[in-house]
């Protein structure tokens, strides 16, 4: 499967975000769909997951409560709505595709190129 990112920019801190990761192939409701995120200088991190039915989200605890992992299967996408951004939410994101629900990067094959966000005080 092929993934594409899309969404970021650049806004203020308090504003909001919607990425969106269109997949490829007529698979993309088998997999489970995850969100991570690399800020320059550290490690790639999660963000979020999402269950192949949409039914079951999993979020780092450094954005609950403030982003929300969503999918549409009919449209082989899948998104994350970013509300109340901060600066440390300044990233590259990128979408991935996996068999496992998990927060692990290594649980997922396919990744998306990335899409910059970057939130200024």
């Amino acid at each position: 499967v092929q993934l594409q990112a899309s969404g970021g920019g650049l806004v203020q801190a308090g504003d909001s975000l919607r990425l969106s990761c269109a997949a490829s192939g007529r698979t993309f409701r088998s997999y489970v769909m995850g969100w991570f995120r690399q800020a320059p200088g550290k490690e790639r991190e999660f963000v979020a997951a999402i269950n192949w039915s949409g039914f079951s989200t999993y979020y780092a605890d450094s954005v609950k409560g403030r982003f929300t992992i969503s999918r549409d299967n009919a449209k082989n996408t899948v998104y994350l709505q970013m509300n109340s951004l901060k600066p440390e939410d300044t990233a590259v994101y990128y979408c991935a595709a996996g068999q496992r629900y998990s927060g692990s990067s290594g649980a997922y094959d396919y990744w998306g190129q990335g899409t910059q966000v970057t939130v200024s005080s």
